[in-house]
């Protein structure tokens, strides 16, 4: 499936709900922020029949996302409905880790094949401080029990000023023994993000070079994302950079998202999209369903214009986007 700037769209991620366990500073204030009703969420039925109807389009991978997606119950038994389903490839899951914790193996079970886990940081009191109460040996127990698992892991993280920028070595080094892709990810100016500083993927790679001397690029192909990799002399895993405003990627993305209330979202930072919901409880046909997601599609804007002034410039936080 080719939008009208030509990119081949083959890359799905799916938010199944905007609630999170956690209340981590860049995504939503520390009282939390008012969620979705349970009738405005997609039904699992109801995300399966359109990732159903996107196969035919040529949709091959599925990130599950959220919010936290493992705050919702019955997480797992959608990454087996999606797993099961003629033409995708892959399905994956985004999670900060802390509910994932001891259902690794149910989760491979099910069709996961790749985890990224998200951890800014390997500090208890800077984890708790940053995720207003997170627990990081939990999380770390995650990791060990994904890579146990022979899952595919990257590990998510925000460079932010004032808050990690003395740990970004020791983040790298994770990678060091284990089969892991440690990826440093520029912070975007969306919600509560906009009062924080990032600290610039330049800056990132000159501390990593003096540390772990010169990055190499790496040429493999770690997952359908845009991340660019290197690896240090001796490195099991790889260390990856995605810097979507200093370093845009517009131009290669294959991706579009399906928001929990049910919005096929074509980039993140425009509002436009198409209704699914809509049409999905207004009783449309598969038939009906491919057209207006093809037609949408098509209209995917060319670049996402951070600090920009657009017309449909995305105000909404991340939890209710989707990861």
């Amino acid at each position: 499936m080719l939008d009208n700037c030509g990119r081949k769209i083959e890359y799905l991620r799916v938010s199944i709900t905007d609630r999170c366990n956690l209340r981590c500073l860049y995504c939503m204030p520390e009282g939390g922020v008012p969620t979705l009703r349970h009738e405005d969420v997609l039904s699992y039925e109801e995300i399966t029949r359109v990732v159903r109807v996107m196969t035919a389009l040529g949709i091959k991978h599925v990130r599950v996302t959220g919010g936290e997606p493992m705050a919702r119950q019955g997480c797992l038994g959608l990454v087996g409905q999606l797993h099961a389903l003629s033409g995708i490839e892959s399905v994956s899951m985004t999670s900060n880790g802390l509910l994932l914790c001891d259902k690794i193996d149910e989760a491979k079970q099910a069709g996961l094949s790749a985890l990224n886990l998200s951890l800014d940081t390997l500090k208890p009191d800077t984890y708790a401080r940053l995720t207003r109460g997170g627990d990081v040996a939990r999380v770390r127990s995650t990791l060990e029990q994904a890579l146990d698992a022979g899952l595919n892991v990257k590990i998510n993280a925000v460079p932010i000023r004032g808050f990690n920028e003395d740990e970004l070595v020791d983040l790298a080094r994770l990678a060091k023994d284990k089969p892991v892709c440690v990826r440093f990810i520029e912070l975007m100016p969306i919600g509560c993000a906009k009062g924080l500083q990032p600290i610039p993927q330049e800056e990132v790679a000159e501390r990593l070079t003096r540390a772990l001397g010169s990055l190499s690029t790496d040429v493999e192909k770690h997952g359908h994302g845009p991340a660019q990799y290197v690896k240090p002399k001796g490195f099991a895993g790889s260390i990856g950079f995605i810097s979507a405003v200093s370093h845009e990627f517009c131009d290669a993305c294959n991706r579009v998202r399906l928001t929990a209330d049910g919005r096929l979202k074509l980039c993140l930072n425009h509002t436009s999209g198409l209704d699914l919901r809509g049409m999905l409880r207004s009783g449309a046909t598969d038939g009906e369903l491919e057209t207006a997601i093809r037609e949408a599609i098509a209209r995917k804007p060319k670049r996402h214009e951070f600090y920009q002034n657009i017309s449909d410039g995305e105000v909404r936080r991340m939890n209710e986007i989707g990861g």
